[in-house]
């Protein structure tokens, strides 16, 4: 059974909208786009995904995203990574087959179909952006792992990445680093509590 890994930047207030550039999602009129990516750029090997991890989950915008994006960048290492990555999108209004190649569109309600792959023998799968898929995740105890950069700025706009009415779901902090740039690196993993996962309320 894999488990199910959020990798997303963060600011001290919970905003997690359009971190990387400017047109990224400008949605309800955010105007802070690329916000994470002064301090970003500097994380290195401490903002890169666990060796456990073997496979991507995008909600849909996210994935349109990375596929308007990465394909097309040249000289970085990362688009041969992100091409050769099995892909799998949950998505109400995609049809396949989806362009991007190692692609494949989960079927049926997402969080069934989650479900259903971490039940399937493989490695860890990870999930960045995908905002609304996170939080309908989170609600049905599905995320194993967060690892959330959190960056030392107040957006005061912008979508958060959890809800101010949500389910409660314990986390245990597995690991905490202070980059010098003010970033902190924190895992928080699903607490365990006698062999069982911690409640989701």
């Amino acid at each position: 059974m894999s488990q199910l890994i959020v990798l997303n930047h963060l600011s001290l207030d919970g905003v997690m909208q359009a971190p990387g550039r400017p047109d990224e999602d400008t949605r309800e009129g955010f105007r802070h786009g690329g916000w994470a990516m002064p301090r970003g750029n500097t994380l290195g090997a401490a903002a890169k995904p666990p060796d456990t991890v073997g496979a991507l989950l995008f909600g849909r915008r996210t994935y349109d995203d990375f596929y308007g994006f990465w394909p097309h960048q040249t000289g970085n290492p990362f688009t041969a990574i992100l091409n050769n990555v099995p892909k799998y999108v949950a998505s109400r209004t995609l049809r396949g087959p989806l362009p991007w190649q190692n692609s494949t569109l989960l079927q049926g309600e997402a969080a069934e179909a989650v479900a259903r792959l971490k039940r399937e023998p493989g490695r860890d799968v990870l999930i960045m952006g995908s905002g609304q898929l996170i939080k309908s995740l989170l609600a049905h105890g599905l995320i194993d792992t967060f690892i959330l950069m959190i960056h030392p700025v107040v957006l005061g706009s912008g979508r958060r990445m959890f809800e101010t009415s949500g389910p409660t779901v314990d986390f245990t902090l597995a690991d905490a680093e202070a980059a010098p740039n003010g970033v902190v690196i924190a895992t928080y993993t699903r607490t365990v509590t006698d062999g069982r996962l911690g409640r989701v309320d």
